[in-house]
């Protein structure tokens, strides 16, 4: 049993280590060929796993071959357009100026109940709404909505607009982040001030706290659901 116990230990953290090499994206994001070296890696590493009697090494050699393999690929396809274009494919638009392609449609085995999903996914109820439908090659779809049916933005009525950045996280249950201080030239020494004006006496009374590109702060405390927001 001891055997087995670190041989899927030493299993699991090879492949967390390779699927962290292979990128961030997610499922629904990957390119056919990454989503089957995905598949590929967790059953090889399922083999040597349940059985003991196979050699540790014959199960990490063909995960870390998959690996450079994955890796060749992707390097193959950021190099070359055509490879690219064989290796992950092309979008296929489905709905063309406001019309459904019924020939893409059938090229790509996808139902007009299929698209009818994804565009409600997309609150998108009504296909007349639709300028393009694009289905890209990880399969999500890409909608653009006709001019007339898009939101109205600040720059459609001529209003000017403040900048806003990425809201900074201060503290994180408790544990204050030094490195977000830093990088919004600040100290602890102000971070307290700021959370005493705001009735609280330490950093580990907060469960999170952050501070946005106009200034404004907002905490939380722990254990607790009210909120406090300051300037």
């Amino acid at each position: 049993m001891l055997i087995i116990f670190v041989r899927t230990l030493i299993l699991y953290g090879i492949v967390i280590v390779i699927m962290r090499l292979m990128g961030k994206r997610q499922i629904g994001q990957l390119q056919p060929f990454e989503l089957v070296v995905a598949i590929m890696i967790s059953d090889l590493a399922a083999v040597p796993m349940q059985n003991t009697g196979i050699p540790l090494i014959n199960g990490i050699i063909p995960i870390v071959t998959l690996l450079i393999a994955q890796v060749t690929m992707s390097l193959i396809a950021i190099k070359s357009t055509k490879a690219r274009s064989i290796i992950c494919g092309s979008p296929s638009i489905l709905i063309r100026n406001g019309e459904i392609d019924q020939h893409m449609l059938t090229k790509e085995m996808y139902t007009i109940n299929d698209l009818l999903e994804q565009l409600r996914s997309k609150n998108i109820p009504n296909i007349a709404d639709v300028e393009f439908a694009i289905l890209e090659t990880n399969g999500q779809l890409s909608v653009i909505p006709k001019s007339q049916k898009r939101p109205v933005t600040p720059e459609d009525l001529s209003i000017a607009t403040k900048y806003e950045g990425i809201p900074l996280d201060l503290i994180i249950d408790g544990e204050i982040n030094k490195k977000n201080l830093c990088k919004a030239r600040l100290d602890e020494s102000w971070l307290i001030r700021e959370l005493n004006k705001l009735s609280v006496k330490s950093p580990r009374e907060v469960f999170f706290a952050s501070l946005d590109s106009s200034g404004n702060i907002f905490c939380q405390r722990k254990n607790d659901n009210h909120k406090e927001e300051a300037t």
